[in-house]
């Protein structure tokens, strides 16, 4: 630990460990090892129960406990720091900023591989080479050193032994035979090799003097922290903005780290930059293989790759040389975990940035309302493109009434005029409805009946191509019913609208069209998507349908109309966030229309047309409806002009969460901080999920160190309380999504 600059290291180590218990633990070192040669950051074997952990070495104070006989690490993973310092810090950081365990802290930014223990090294083969100038003649009575011998000449370059493998059956004894006589020379290459898809410079396109003027801001601010909230229009190019800044970050020796809220945006974006940079480039992602993650986590942190685009966890990956970290699409929901160690992506790139005192890029078409709150209190610039790149031109976005109006099958007859429209003339249009399947529920004719789920309050959704009823809340599923349950009748009619469906209706509206369906449904497969984004980029004249997988990052240039089939729901929900979502998403979807020369129109079905934030938005546009959103929040003492955490509990048994937050309502009294509010318990917003119970505790404070001054003691005593274990239970600091 020396090593690390302390100068009287401890007797004993203090080890983080993947469990909930909010502390680290104590062990001897082992006795092959003195103490101050071991250092921060390094992994460790230690006995744990009745079983073995991996851990990481922490510098948090380690003591012994009186009457407890302390154990020693079993084993030393790592011969070098795994985490290095400012990782670790950041972890310790985010640990205490959420409440949260920093040994599952740690766990979480690691990859797979690493938390089961393997080497944090990449993965090598051997690779055989013929040694010049050999005579194979001297080979003649051994036919099988003959052929491998001659396989090996005719590829100079060498073969792995699953190369050979492919040519030669049992080859390892004549091989072996053949390294004795010196014939065959063996060394090690890695198993992957980072590769550079870099043919030409493209064509840079030339900035506009918005563009201009945010790429000056932003290098005039690049030796040091720094927060550019840049807002620009969909389609107004602050893709080229990043990228622009990239090149002069790698142009000083230094590394890039871009987050992306959704793997479906990185393969375009990932394609765009090696399309920019002779430099590699690599992602990370959840539908990478564990062996993939491992290799891009220990490239970024050797300093051999000089741009990670990857998606929320890569916010804790280890880089030798960063020098800016760009948070795309910043107010997306998908940037917040929502389970297990619930942290936010771009608060904590915001906090890493700060560490490192380095500048980060906050980019978004719709900035968070705590994103607008900062820029106007001064905290980040604000950096704004108001108008397209290039020739494009802002779509004209009508509301369609459709109060008393026909509609068929969620399409009302002004909108299917439109699609046929904009069709027969050659161009593509797009429809959004923010619902798969083919029917939220399944209803009796007869007697009212409706296809809940048993697990949940909630109901099951029809997806009509499989006969099946699932729940898209805990998962379960089954067939779908051909007789109503409780009374036998057989007339059961799917109720609402999913994009299952509304396809169904598509193809019967438009039977010459191509129909390319995008939902989770759709694109489970690996590849799936981008097959399907490939489809929609040939060019052809068709009809695009999809959930808010579509509705973001993505360049349609042929799309010149967009449909919102049905955004009703979002404007009366118990949710406070819910108009903002809704104004960030109808703002984007209407991105997607007239990105190219073609002029864009965007129409949008509901029965509210006269609600005065829609009207905001539709006529004066997203800033206009922040603005007025942003004055509603600080007349309610809401986010962002006040901090929330939420205590939420579930059981089996209804009464067991209540018990548990009625006893941490009282801890949180007894410690005496009258500027948190207390609020509860109540049931949560979905009482029933997954088969448990949930109940939920809000605490609200117009300071933040005034909640995190009550949250670090009451964490701790509602670790010892005994109604706690009772329960499960977690503390979401932050939290965006209140059900």
């Amino acid at each position: 630990m020396s090593a690390q600059g302390v100068k009287n290291p401890p007797s004993l180590l203090s080890v983080a460990l993947p469990t909930p218990l909010r502390r680290c633990f104590s062990y001897l070192p082992p006795k092959s090892i003195a103490i101050e040669d071991l250092l921060l950051g390094q992994r460790v074997r230690v006995p744990f129960g009745n079983s073995f952990k991996i851990g990481i070495i922490v510098e948090n104070p380690a003591h012994a406990v009186e009457g407890l006989k302390l154990k020693r690490v079993q084993d030393v993973i790592d011969y070098d720091t795994l985490l290095p310092s400012d990782v670790l810090g950041l972890l310790c950081w985010a640990a205490e900023y959420y409440q949260h365990s920093l040994g599952e802290v740690i766990a979480n930014a690691l990859p797979v591989l690493l938390r089961k223990g393997e080497p944090a090294k990449l993965k090598t083969v051997q690779l055989f080479r013929l040694i010049p100038d050999c005579d194979l003649s001297e080979l003649h009575k051994a036919p099988k050193q003959t052929q491998i011998a001659q396989l090996l000449k005719s590829n100079a370059q060498g073969l792995t032994a699953d190369q050979l493998g492919e040519h030669v059956e049992n080859w390892r004894a004549s091989m072996a035979k053949l390294i004795e006589k010196g014939w065959v020379e063996v060394s090690e290459q890695r198993d992957y090799a980072l590769t550079v898809n870099y043919h030409q410079k493209p064509s840079v396109p030339e900035l506009n003097s918005a563009q201009a003027a945010a790429v000056k801001a932003i290098l005039q601010e690049s030796q040091q922290f720094s927060v550019s909230l840049l807002e620009g229009v969909t389609g107004s190019g602050k893709t080229e903005v990043y990228l622009r800044v990239i090149e002069d970050i790698i142009a000083k020796g230094l590394q890039a780290l871009v987050l992306v809220p959704e793997i479906a945006l990185t393969p375009q974006l990932i394609s765009r930059f090696q399309r920019r940079f002779a430099v590699p480039i690599v992602a990370m992602h959840s539908n990478l293989s564990e062996r993939e993650r491992l290799n891009a986590w220990l490239f970024a942190k050797q300093g051999e790759v000089r741009v990670v685009i990857g998606t929320r966890s890569a916010v804790f990956t280890p880089f030798k040389a960063l020098g800016l970290i760009v948070v795309d699409e910043e107010h997306d929901a998908s940037l917040k975990q929502q389970d297990g160690f619930r942290y936010s992506a771009r608060d904590v790139a915001v906090r890493r940035a700060q560490m490192l005192n380095i500048p980060v890029i906050l980019g978004s078409a719709t900035a968070s309302l705590e994103s607008l709150h900062n820029a106007l209190q001064g905290r980040y610039h604000y950096l704004s493109l108001p108008e397209r790149a290039g020739t494009a031109v802002h779509p004209e976005i009508k509301l369609l009434d459709v109060r008393s109006k026909p509609i068929h099958d969620g399409l009302s007859n002004l909108l299917i005029d439109a699609l046929r429209q904009h069709l027969q003339r050659g161009q593509q249009v797009m429809l959004f409805l923010n619902r798969r399947g083919f029917a939220p529920t399944l209803l009796c004719h007869d007697c009212g009946w409706v296809s809940e789920c048993k697990r949940c309050d909630s109901h099951m959704t029809l997806h009509f191509a499989q006969h099946r009823l699932r729940c898209h809340h805990c998962g379960s599923e089954r067939p779908m019913d051909t007789q109503c349950p409780q009374c036998g009748g057989s007339e059961l009619i799917p109720i609402g609208m999913g994009t299952e469906r509304i396809e169904q209706a598509l193809q019967a509206l438009f039977p010459e069209e191509d129909i390319v369906r995008v939902d989770r449904d759709t694109t489970r497969r690996k590849g799936a998507l981008e097959k399907k984004l490939a489809t929609i980029n040939e060019g052809k004249r068709g009809i695009l349908l999809g959930t808010q997988m579509l509705a973001k990052g993505h360049h349609f240039p042929n799309v010149t109309l967009v449909g919102v089939i049905d955004i009703d729901q979002g404007l009366f929900s118990s949710d406070f966030r819910a108009l903002e979502r809704m104004a960030q998403l109808i703002t984007q979807v209407a991105g997607r229309a007239g990105r190219a020369e073609k002029p864009g129109e965007v129409l949008i079905q509901t029965h509210h047309p006269q609600h005065p934030l829609l009207q905001t938005l539709i006529n004066q546009g997203y800033s206009a409806f922040a603005k007025q959103a942003l004055a509603e929040r600080q007349a309610a003492q809401l986010p962002p002009f006040s901090y929330l955490a939420l205590l939420r509990a579930e059981a089996v048994d209804m009464q067991k969460p209540y018990e548990f937050l009625n006893e941490a309502k009282g801890l949180a009294l007894q410690l005496s901080v009258p500027q948190v509010l207390i609020s509860g318990p109540v049931a949560a917003p979905m009482e029933k999920r997954a088969g448990r119970f949930r109940a939920q505790l809000l605490l609200q404070a117009n300071k933040r160190s005034e909640l995190h001054r009550l949250l670090k003691p009451w964490v701790v005593q509602l670790e010892q309380s005994k109604s706690g274990r009772k329960v499960r239970w977690s503390l979401d600091v932050d939290p965006i999504e209140m059900y």
